[in-house]
């Protein structure tokens, strides 16, 4: 294989003239006859019998010829990419036949999309903001809290009326009109009262009634009702109380720490818990902290992007949307379905997160070349160990499947950004400016809040929906 000739033709667009030659090509006759001989007829011999020269004499010398190409296209395609040093963003190529002969061989061109060629602005002395982290005895216990709540256990209880927070067992038929409607009627449904799972009125008049008593709920449904035939009428609901629950927290000392945890001391779990949470808080703002130098940078980019790095992007991020709808017993055609969204409009949701991705992708690589970053033979071995540990196969297998140069890569992008934090100068601060003109916004959570409380479920298939 020769690669001929390398020319740019457009902006990120690349034009790569291959030759092979006459002795390749035969080769590749030679192996294209056996793989699709047996499939042709000529007369006089069985069929697939017939020798490469008789089929070359009968149906032209040009019979393998396309068949020879496809077997030798990928490989003289990847070599001549390899020789050329581009590097290209898809498997979209143009061809283009310029000869071909069983004497001299195969001469084509290709045309394909290479990586940006991009410029960025100041990536050294950066400014950026890092919130002081601390996690006080509140979040602690709240977490302990938790925990407890995790652990409780529902006890029934039978000397009073029923209260806020109980769990109620009831039965109920619901009637608009006088006259009972489809999914209006459950029997043995667990209700939390004050939990807002049914519409509005309803838990609130079950709450004083004792077990065993039988009574009316009058309640209106909400005119932004699921079920249109019956948003906005009033409905009077038959209900009978059959049980009362609690739920009965575990005491929380150094017995309830050796049942949920390794620990034998309720001090020594909760030493445990600050400590892990203070871990998170410190991660999830040098997190922060990265994205902000390096959002810095993104915007700075300056060159013309192929939209196929950006095509790429949303079909991955699509893709990894399946996935997690997979684990969850669902799948994205019928999530799109339920959604009334068609895969293009679906895929354009992603469209903003993906130009950032890639953007923020190629500002660390350029970083990478600027600086000469490089990851060294013990950060790969290092990086092989840990995805063979985390994935739970042996390390060969994970370097048969990753390439090594693909994992030098990503550690060198890691070492990019290190490199910027080092580089930048970062002021601790109490909060964020950000986050101080958020709370003088706060009236207008409170607006949101309150409608979310007078929204109502849909119909689905549940027979106490109605109620819901």
């Amino acid at each position: 294989m020769s690669l001929k000739e390398t020319k740019k033709i457009a902006t990120n667009r690349y034009e790569l003239e291959i030759t092979a030659s006459g002795e390749q090509f035969r080769e590749a006759i030679k192996a294209a006859y056996k793989k699709n001989g047996k499939k042709i007829n000529v007369p006089g011999f069985r069929k697939g019998k017939a020798p490469l020269s008789i089929i070359e004499s009968y149906y032209g010398e040009s019979v393998f010829f396309e068949d020879a190409l496809n077997l030798i296209y990928g490989d003289l395609v990847d070599e001549a990419i390899k020789e050329s040093g581009l590097r290209y963003v898809d498997d979209k190529v143009d061809f283009d036949l310029v000869s071909v002969s069983k004497e001299d061989g195969i001469d084509f061109k290709v045309a394909i999309t290479t990586y940006p060629e991009i410029e960025i602005g100041k990536y050294k002395g950066l400014k950026a903001e890092k919130v002081a982290v601390k996690v006080d005895a509140a979040e602690v216990n709240a977490q302990i809290k938790a925990m407890a709540e995790r652990n409780a256990r529902m006890v029934e209880v039978s000397d009073r009326a029923a209260k806020k927070n109980d769990t109620a067992v009831i039965d109920f038929e619901g009637f608009v009109d006088g006259v009972a409607f489809d999914g209006g009627k459950a029997e043995g449904h667990n209700l939390i009262l004050g939990s807002g799972q049914f519409i509005p009125g309803f838990e609130d008049q079950i709450i004083g009634k004792k077990i065993g008593e039988e009574f009316d709920v009058n309640v209106t449904f909400p005119e932004e009702y699921g079920a249109t035939e019956l948003a906005g009428k009033p409905a009077v609901f038959k209900v009978k109380l059959h049980e009362l629950k609690v739920q009965e927290l575990p005491e929380i000392d150094d017995e309830f720490a050796k049942d949920v945890s390794e620990f034998d001391t309720l001090k020594e779990l909760k030493a445990d818990i600050k400590k892990k949470t203070l871990e998170r808080k410190k991660a999830a703002v040098e997190e922060g902290v990265e994205n902000d130098l390096v959002a810095q940078i993104v915007d700075s980019i300056k060159g013309e992007i192929p939209e196929a790095m950006f095509e790429s992007r949303l079909n991955q991020s699509v893709e990894e949307f399946g996935y997690r709808l997979q684990s969850q017993g669902l799948n994205l055609e019928t999530y799109l379905q339920y959604t009334g969204a068609t895969l293009e409009d679906f895929k354009n949701t992603f469209r903003p997160q993906a130009e950032s991705q890639v953007k923020f992708r190629l500002a660390l690589e350029k970083i990478v070349e600027l600086e000469n970053i490089v990851a060294d033979e013990k950060d790969i071995e290092a990086q092989y160990e840990k995805m063979a540990k985390d994935y739970n196969i042996d390390i060969e297998r994970v370097k048969a499947a990753v390439p090594a140069e693909e994992i030098a890569k990503d550690l060198a992008v890691g070492k990019a950004i290190d490199f910027i934090k080092a580089n930048a100068e970062i002021v601790e601060v109490e909060e964020k400016k950000e986050e101080k003109k958020e709370e003088k916004k706060a009236p207008a959570k409170k607006t949101t809040s309150t409608a979310k409380k007078t929204t109502t479920k849909k119909t689905t298939t549940k027979k106490e929906d109605k109620a819901e």
